[in-house]
C-alpha cells in the first residue's frame, strides 16, 4: 500500500497549487494557536483512515442491507463506527452516517415534526446554534419556532422561563444544546420540561460530547428521546454527525437520513469516524478530557485577572465568552478583536454575547475554547502566556510591529509542542 508521505509527492508534482494550498494551511495549524471552540486536531491514524481508498465505494443503504454490490468490507467498518459509539455513549442504537451536526439534526426533526410543527430551541444570538431555529436556517424555515435565551442577569440558562414558553407554546420538540455557552446544561430538568408539556426532547451535544463521553459532564441520552452531535470538536475525530436513540427509535431516523435526506454514505470518514470513536474509549482520552477543563478554567481565570469580563464569569466546560464592551471604552468589537488576534498568530472567531447590541457581522465579543491547544499537550502553565498573548494583542489595537512580535513568541511556543511531523 503507498504511504502517505508517497502520496505527499504525488499531490505536489501532479496538482501543485493545491499542493501548496495544503502546505500553508498546514504551516498555520503547526505554527498557530487554534483557539476556535469547535475545531481540533484529529489524529494520523483518524487522517489516513479518511484519506483511504473507502472513498471510491458506494454503499447507499445499511450494513447488510445494501443497493450495491461488493459492501462486504464497509459493511464491516461501518459496524464497527456503530459498535464503539454505542460502547462510549453506553446507548441501544446509533446511525454514523450524518454527514453533518446539521443534518443529524434535520433528520431528528423530521422524524418527530411535519412541516409547520412547533420548535422550541435556544436562540442563537444567546449562544444556540442555527439549527436550533434560526430564522435563516431550515429549522426556522420548516417549523414554527419559538425561542429561549439566557436570564439578563446572570446570563445563564433560566429554566422557569423555559417551562413556561414551553407550557404556553406546547411545541412538538424541545431542543437543547449550544454553541457558546459556558456552563453546565440541565438536560435533567429540561427533559422535565418537556415531558410535562408532551413534547419530545432532542439534544444536540455536539460541543460538549467527549466531555460527556469521559464522563465529565452530565450525559442528556437518558432524558432525550434523541441525542445527536458532530464528530469533530471534543469527540476529536473528522467532520461528521452522529444520531444516538433508543432502539426502538432508530428505525425512524435511518430512513430519514437514508433514503431521507442523504445519498450514498461516505464511507472513508465513517472509518475515521470509527478510528476516533476507539480512540475515545481509551484511558488517555479521559485524562484528555480532564485537561480540556482544566485549561479552560486556567484560561477563563488568567483572562480575568488581566481585566476582561467573561459572560458568566467563567466556564464550567472547553469554551468561554469574552464581553469586549467591558474592555477599555467599550469600542472594541469582536471583528476587531478576531482580526488582531490572527495577525499574532492566534485564532478564534467573533461572537455574539446576550443581548449584542451590534451585527452579528461585527459583534461585541470574541469565543475562545482549549480542546485543540490541549491536543497539542499544553497545560495550564502554557494558558498564562496564552491570557497575556490575548491581552497584549488587544491592548496593541491593531499595531502591525507589536502583533509581529507576539507572533514570533506564538510561533516559538507552538514549536515545544508540534502537532505533527513536518511532511516531506
Amino acid at each position: 500500500m503507498n504511504s502517505p508521505k508517497l502520496l505527499e509527492k504525488r499531490l505536489a508534482a501532479q496538482d501543485p497549487s493545491v499542493f501548496a494550498s495544503i502546505q500553508k494551511e498546514w504551516t498555520r495549524e503547526e505554527e498557530g494557536l487554534e483557539l476556535i471552540a469547535s475545531e481540533n486536531y484529529a489524529s494520523r491514524a483518524v487522517l489516513e483512515a479518511q484519506g483511504s481508498i473507502l472513498t471510491n465505494k458506494y454503499a447507499e443503504g445499511y450494513p447488510g442491507k445494501r443497493y450495491y454490490g461488493g459492501c462486504e468490507f464497509v459493511d464491516e467498518v461501518e459496524t464497527l463506527a456503530i459498535q464503539r459509539i454505542c460502547q462510549l455513549f453506553k446507548v441501544e442504537a446509533a446511525n454514523v452516517q450524518p454527514h453533518s451536526g446539521s443534518q443529524a439534526n434535520m433528520a431528528v426533526y423530521l422524524a418527530l415534526m411535519a412541516a409547520g410543527d412547533s420548535l422550541v430551541g435556544m436562540s442563537l444570538s444567546h449562544g444556540g446554534h442555527l439549527t436550533h431555529g434560526s430564522p435563516a436556517n431550515f429549522s426556522g424555515k420548516l417549523f414554527k419556532v419559538s425561542s429561549y435565551g439566557l436570564n439578563p442577569e446572570t446570563h445563564r440558562l433560566d429554566y422557569d422561563q423555559i417551562r413556561d414558553l414551553v407550557r404556553r407554546e406546547k411545541p412538538k420538540v424541545l431542543v437543547a444544546g449550544a454553541s457558546a455557552y459556558p456552563r453546565i446544561i440541565d438536560f435533567e430538568t429540561l427533559g422535565q420540561i418537556a415531558k410535562e408539556s408532551g413534547a419530545h426532547f432532542v439534544v444536540d451535544m455536539a460541543h460538549i460530547a467527549g466531555l460527556v463521553a469521559a464522563g465529565l459532564h452530565p450525559t442528556p441520552i437518558p432524558h432525550a428521546t434523541y441525542t445527536t452531535s458532530t464528530t469533530h470538536k471534543t469527540l476529536r475525530g473528522p467532520r461528521g454527525g452522529i444520531i444516538l436513540c433508543s432502539q426502538e427509535r432508530i428505525k425512524a431516523v435511518n430512513s430519514l437520513i437514508f433514503p431521507g435526506i442523504q445519498g450514498g454514505p461516505l464511507m472513508h470518514v465513517i472509518a475515521a469516524k470509527a478510528v476516533a470513536f476507539g480512540e475515545a474509549l481509551t484511558p488517555e482520552f479521559v485524562e484528555y478530557q480532564k485537561q480540556v477543563i482544566a485549561n479552560a478554567r486556567s484560561l477563563a481565570a488568567e483572562l480575568m485577572n488581566l481585566g476582561f469580563k467573561l459572560v458568566t464569569d467563567g466556564t464550567e466546560n472547553h469554551l468561554m465568552l469574552v464581553d469586549l464592551t467591558a474592555t477599555g471604552d467599550g469600542s472594541i468589537s469582536g471583528k476587531d478583536a478576531e482580526n488582531w488576534l490572527d495577525q499574532a498568530g492566534i485564532t478564534v472567531n467573533k461572537n455574539t454575547i446576550p443581548n449584542e447590541k451590534r451585527s452579528p457581522f461585527v459583534t461585541s465579543g470574541i469565543r475562545i475554547g482549549v480542546p485543540a491547544i490541549t491536543t497539542r499537550g499544553m497545560r495550564e502553565a502554557e494558558m498564562k502566556k496564552v491570557a497575556q498573548w490575548i491581552h497584549q494583542s488587544i491592548e496593541t489595537r491593531g499595531d502591525a510591529e507589536k502583533l509581529k512580535k507576539i507572533r514570533r513568541e506564538v510561533c516559538d511556543l507552538c514549536q515545544s509542542f508540534p502537532l505533527y511531523s513536518k511532511p516531506e
